[in-house]
């Protein structure tokens, strides 16, 4: 993992092909530690996701697509954002990115 993900100030996860846990970044690692943190790497993602949750994220690994939505969780806002990575240009997993973001905050729209 390179340095500046480590402490970046969002979740950064990643999975393999197979839904198996790569990488978490150390917010990934925070934000999931009731559910294990650091020890969820090595093991599917799968077991901790609800059925609907298992679809989208089989059809993200075998399309390519992705799944972008907001959250609220505790009071805490969050951007959702996971997408496939790609290796020598076959789809080789996903990464998910959870970014806590404020209640209201500015949209700029530029030409």
């Amino acid at each position: 993992m390179h340095a500046w993900i480590k402490d970046f100030p969002a979740a950064i996860t990643v999975c393999d092909r197979d839904g198996i846990i790569l990488e978490m970044n150390a917010k990934a690692c925070a934000t999931f530690a009731s559910e294990g943190g650091a020890a969820l790497i090595g093991t599917s993602l799968f077991a901790c996701h609800n059925p609907h949750s298992v679809a989208a994220i089989k059809e993200m690994l075998a399309t390519g697509g992705k799944n972008v939505y907001t959250i609220e969780k505790r009071g805490v806002k969050k951007l959702i954002y996971q997408h496939p990575w790609y290796q020598d240009g076959q789809i080789a997993g996903l990464v998910e990115i959870s970014l806590e973001i404020p209640e209201t905050m500015a949209h700029h729209v530029r030409s």
